[in-house]
Parts: structure tokens; sequence; C-alpha cells
């Protein structure tokens, strides 16, 4: 066997991402193993968790947690809930976390402790102690709403969240907590800010003091910060703009009230996602997006977006979209808009509202200009008046080698032999990834199911998935 050293095999299976993979690896000799190990321990809340597997984690971490504090654990729980064995782990599973989720610890501690609140506050104490200390290094940290832990005065908290790149947190966390990390955490890359869409912000100081300090970041998102006066709104972005250099990533929920679209030079993405009814005529006036690759709007109309586009020139790749227009004037300009600047579209999601011929006349221009396009999402909100015949019919029949994965919601079902007269007309082309997401019922799911299965094995689908509305992510990953 050729030998690796640790951290070129580190590296190999971390960019391979591929848990089957790496279990497999368990086996090969303890290097291989405790390789593995490390990577698959990284991150164990990014696991479904079941109350039973929140249980097994529980005890995972009690297991490494000293005989004194075991001890008095088993007093604070019910004792059918603790594994106790006499031997320790076979590794410091601890060590290996990467990622410090804090919405789940509290939600292993919570089905947990079920005696009283003096066994939460005794079971949180230890199990803090044991992820926070000197000897322990995270470099990702979610911290959720309402959170008011006394980290700030746990012994080698600044240690432990010293090289912090990644961080997600609610605005109504504790003014400690976000001193702390503005004095501790200056090598943030990527910053995740979120409220509850109900809470009224009126203070956040600490939060504009914590982007101020950060000499790295790259990607910023503020996600449901609706219910936040204009000053305050303007505070974010003159905090962003100073860091105009680094920002190439931004989402926000707000028309912007700075220019801060012209500051960002090096913004490759940005998404907005917009209350409707407001007056637009800022944003459409930006025309900073000489470099951007990738555009996601909801709820801003498409003439303001077909502005945005045309600012791009030729660079962008992705685009998203969700709007609600009155004519189909604005869904066509928007296409032609789209198909007139963006050669290099490699991924497309149009949500439609309206429907006439003309529409279908546009997205085949579409196909035809955007060459490199290899995925295509339509969304369709009046799916009985749109004509998914003649769409299919037009995507058989322009779609470029490249164009193969494709993705259809809509809140009505597709006829069946609308989707058959698109499979037949697809043969002895490239295999397709076909996903459909449509209101119907588990008969209806089954006869398209039934549908597709032949034309799966003769090679015309690679493979597809069937969902029901809300039921599939635009960025679903085949396995």
């Amino acid at each position: 066997m050729v030998y690796l050293n640790e951290d070129v095999l580190f590296q190999i299976l971390e960019d391979l991402n591929d848990k089957k993979s790496i279990y497999s690896c368990l086996l090969v000799n303890k290097t291989w193993c405790i390789t593995a190990v490390s990577i698959l321990w990284r991150n164990p809340g990014q696991y479904f968790m079941t109350n039973n597997s929140k249980k097994i984690l529980f005890n995972v971490i009690f297991s490494h947690l000293s005989k004194e504090s075991r001890n008095l654990l088993k007093k604070q729980v019910i004792d059918d809930l603790i594994t106790e064995t006499s031997q320790r782990p076979l590794f410091n599973y601890i060590s290996f976390w990467k990622y410090l989720n804090f919405f789940l610890i509290e939600n292993i501690i919570t089905l947990i402790s079920q005696k009283s609140i003096m066994s939460t506050i005794t079971i949180r104490n230890e199990i803090l102690k044991l992820f926070i200390n000197g000897n322990t290094k995270f470099l990702h940290l979610s911290i959720p709403r309402n959170f008011n832990y006394q980290l700030h005065y746990i012994l080698g908290v600044e240690h432990c969240f010293s090289e912090i790149e990644s961080l997600s947190i609610y605005c109504k966390i504790s003014q400690n907590i976000l001193e702390l990390l503005a004095r501790t955490c200056k090598s943030i890359k990527r910053l995740r800010i979120i409220n509850n869409q109900n809470v009224i912000i009126d203070n956040i100081s600490g939060i504009i003091k914590l982007i101020e300090v950060q000499e790295k970041l790259n990607d910023v998102s503020f996600i449901d910060l609706t219910r936040m006066n204009k000053s305050l709104h303007k505070s974010l972005e003159e905090s962003l703009i100073k860091h105009a250099d680094t920002i190439q990533y931004l989402r926000m929920d707000w028309l912007p009230y700075t220019r801060i679209l012209s500051y960002l030079v090096n913004l490759l993405s940005f998404e907005i996602d917009l209350p409707y009814n407001k007056n637009f005529g800022e944003l459409s006036k930006f025309r900073s997006f000489q470099i951007i690759k990738n555009i996601k709007g909801h709820g801003v109309p498409p003439d303001v977006l077909a502005n945005l586009i045309e600012s791009t020139k030729i660079h962008l790749s992705e685009i998203s979209i969700y709007c609600v227009v009155f004519n189909v004037s604005g869904d066509k300009r928007l296409i032609q808009t789209i198909y007139q600047n963006c050669p290099n579209l490699r991924y497309l999601k149009l949500s439609l509202v309206f429907y006439d011929n003309s529409l279908i006349s546009e997205l085949d221009n579409l196909l035809i200009n955007c060459k490199f396009l290899n995925e295509l999402i339509i969304d369709v909100t009046d799916s009985q008046l749109f004509g998914w015949d003649k769409l299919f019919v037009m995507l058989a029949k322009s779609s470029s080698i490249n164009l193969f994965d494709f993705k259809f919601f809509s809140n009505k079902i597709i006829e069946l032999d609308h989707i058959k007269l698109f499979l037949d007309n697809w043969k002895d082309r490239n295999p397709m990834l076909l996903k459909i997401c449509t209101s119907m019922s588990l008969k209806e799911k089954q006869q398209l199911e039934d549908l597709i299965e032949p034309y799966k094995a003769k090679g015309i689908i690679k493979n597809y998935f069937i969902g029901f509305d809300g039921n599939i992510s635009e960025k679903l990953e085949w396995i």
C-alpha cells in the first residue's frame, strides 16, 4: 500500500466529500481510521437526528466527561437515558468537532434533563466546560435566538473561538456574547445575521462592532431583518462598505439606503428578498455589477431585475428569479434581457405568473443564445393556463447539448400526456436529470412514476425525483 502523509490523506478525503467512501476508510488501517473519524465528526449536527439518535450522541458526549462530572449528571437525569461503560471512547470525538451548534446542544440538553430547571443548568454547565476550554478550537459557530449563556466567564473561551470562520447568530442575543465575539473572532469569512420576523429590532450596536472588526469578511447574509428602522439598515450597510474589497456574496431583504452596491467592487453574488409594493427607484439606478456572477431576486419587479442584469455585461452564470407581475410584457422583457446579456449563463430559475405564446418564443430564443446553460428551473403559478405542451416541445427542440438538468414546479398537476411528449422527443440526446414537483395525490404520483420508469430503463432519463408541492429543493443534489 502506498503511504500517504496524514495531512495529505485528510485533504484528499475532505475534498472527496463522499460519506459512503469515507466510512469504508475506517477499516483500512489506524491512520486511515483516525483521519476518517476526524472528518465524520467535524459536524455531527449536519445529519437529521431522531430523539433516539440525540440520546446516543449525548451518551458519547457523556463518556468524555470526568468521573466526577458523570456522577453528578447521573443524579440529575433519568438513569435509563445514560449508558455507562467502563471503557473510555477509542477517540476523543469532541476534539474533532469543528462546528459548534448551540441549537443542537440546547436541544439535546432539553431532551435529557427532564427533572427540573436545576438539572438543566447543571447539565448545560458540564457540557459547556467539555466543549469550551483551552484545548478546543472551532471553525464554525451557530448561536440561536434568546441565547444568554455566560460564555465570557468560561475559562478558555477566547482560545476556543479565536479561529471562527463561519458565524450564524440571531439579533436577540446577549450583548455580552456579542462583545465576546467582537473581541475574539477577527477572521470570520461567512456571517449570517438572522431575526424572527415578529421581533422588532432596536439595538444592533454589538452586531455593528462585530462586523467592523472582521479582517476577511467575504459572505454576508441578513435574513428577516425587515422589522428594523431605516437608520439601523443604513448602519449595517455602512459597516459593510468598510469591507468593500473582500465581500463577494451578499444577501439582504431591504432596499439599500446607501450606494453600497457601488462600493462592493468584488461582489460576485447578490440576493435580495423583498416585500411587494416597494419603491424600487434606487435599486434600478445601480450600474455597478461589472463582475457579478449570481443574482437572486424575490419580490423585485422584472423591469428592475432587467436593469440589474444589463449592468453585469457578460459575467452572469446564475440567475434565480421570483417576482409577481401584472402583465406578460414584464416577463418578456426580463427573458429578453437575459439572453441578450448573459451568454455564459449556466443556471436559470424562472418563476412565471402569467402566460401567453410569446413567452415560449422568448424562452426558445434564450435556449438558442445561452449555449452553456445546463440547469433550468421553471416555476409556474397559474399552471391551468400555462402551455406545458408547447414548453416541452420547445425544450426538446432547442436545448443545447449542455442542458440536461430540469426542474419543474407547479401549483397544479402537469398532464401526463405533456410529460410523455417531452420524454418521447428527448430520445437520442444526453440522459436527463428530471425533477417534478406539483400538487398531486399519491395515486397521481404513482401514475407519474409508472410513466417515467420505462424512459429511465431506456436511458432517456438518468435519474428523477417526484415531489409534492413545496417538497423539492431547487438545489437538490443527486446521489
